[in-house]
């Protein structure tokens, strides 16, 4: 049931004649309280879609009470009237459920550029609004995917079973690259956790989850994650404890994403270690994982460690270029910038690739996540479609 697990929220999806397949593309999730409390990130693109740019705006008080989502359109670069489409379908939410129109997220995905008739919409959210149930969580989660071959929803409960938990859904199989968020997620929660400490927790494990996922190095304009405290459960977790159980939701959605990434064989873990900060560490690599030629490499089986030294080359870590290790699927195929073991002996078989890179230059550690780049990618990104 995912954002429908925790106590106090209900939502609903619908298929309202947006996609031409016919497939479900409108969802709505509604805090009932009895705290609204919300936190959200966002795109860090400049060029951001209408529904970002009213969202932004609706968050900065910290109350949230209803999230609305579309699939088949990101209302992207669709003018004044796309934006007045966004705060019209706010308000039509707004009334039936009976809260402010500045209370309610809008989020949008799909084709740049795509007018999404507003009629439609409207009347979409009055089904919608029929619709909301307690077991809705699964039919929202349908309804955002767009490329998504599956849906994405987690749940987390507290630790040593503490009577509050964490729901999330996410849509996201393309343009995933970090930006403070990187797909469309709500998340929800019946504990008691004040909007700021709603948001510390929120950009500590978006910090290592979304913004640690680089499938193409691409970034969307519509990216936004909410999340939602209904306060239901009457508890009050600790900071820790619950910012612990968030990142691990988040974690989740971030490796079913990647999972689902359009057209991958492989999902790739670039972990960074001994680097001076953890900063280096990221930017390590997300470098390797922004590489074409490395990506390629792994669909094609060839376990080229070349590749990746090349890839850290171009940062500016702290390392010697002379002493690094590589290690692919747990065989050291390169020690100190010179050839170690046998390549032959990686086995890239499987789904699953891990990539050790070792800078030598300290303690600090981070992880990458990304995918090879396939026939296709390219055939789904040259006929997109949804």
């Amino acid at each position: 049931m995912s954002v429908t697990h925790p106590a106090g929220f209900v939502a609903a999806g619908a298929a309202i004649g947006l996609k031409p397949s016919g497939k479900k593309d409108f969802a709505l999730v509604v805090n009932q309280g009895p705290t609204f409390d919300s936190a959200s990130v966002f795109t860090s693109n400049r060029c951001k879609a209408n529904p970002v740019l009213w969202s932004e705006q609706v968050v900065k008080d910290g109350v949230v009470r209803a999230v609305v989502l579309n699939s088949g359109g990101a209302n992207c670069y669709t003018g004044p009237e796309g934006f007045q489409t966004t705060h019209q379908v706010a308000e039509r939410v707004g009334e039936l459920v009976g809260v402010a129109a500045g209370d309610v997220v809008v989020c949008s995905t799909g084709l740049i550029g795509l007018v999404n008739d507003r009629q439609t919409l409207l009347d979409g959210v009055d089904i919608l609004h029929a619709q909301l149930a307690a077991d809705g969580g699964g039919a929202a989660a349908e309804a955002i995917m767009t490329t998504d071959t599956v849906s994405k929803q987690v749940v987390v409960t507290g630790p040593d079973g503490a009577a509050w938990s964490i729901g999330g859904m996410a849509k996201g199989a393309g343009m995933l690259a970090p930006a403070l968020a990187t797909m469309l997620v709500v998340i929800t929660t019946d504990a008691v956790v004040p909007a700021a400490d709603l948001d510390a927790a929120l950009r500590a494990a978006t910090r290592v989850s979304f913004d640690r996922l680089d499938s193409d190095g691409c970034q969307s304009t519509n990216d936004t994650v909410t999340l939602m405290a209904s306060g239901a459960s009457g508890v009050t977790p600790s900071l820790a404890d619950f910012t612990a159980a968030l990142t691990e939701v988040c974690r989740s959605l971030a490796v079913q994403l990647l999972a689902d990434a359009e057209g991958a064989d492989h999902e790739i873990a670039i972990t960074t270690v001994n680097a001076a900060t953890e900063d280096d560490a990221v930017e390590v690599g997300r470098s390797v994982a922004r590489s074409n030629l490395f990506k390629a490499a792994v669909f094609g089986k060839d376990p080229n460690w070349g590749r990746v030294l090349a890839s850290v080359g171009t940062t500016s870590a702290a390392f010697d270029p002379a002493d690094l290790d590589v290690a692919m699927n747990g065989v050291w195929v390169c020690r100190n910038s010179t050839p170690a073991e046998d390549p032959s002996l990686v086995d890239l078989s499987g789904r699953t690739v891990t990539v050790t890179i070792d800078l030598k230059a300290g303690d600090a550690q981070a992880t990458v996540w990304t995918n090879d780049l396939t026939h296709a990618y390219v055939h789904e990104n040259s006929a997109y479609s949804s």
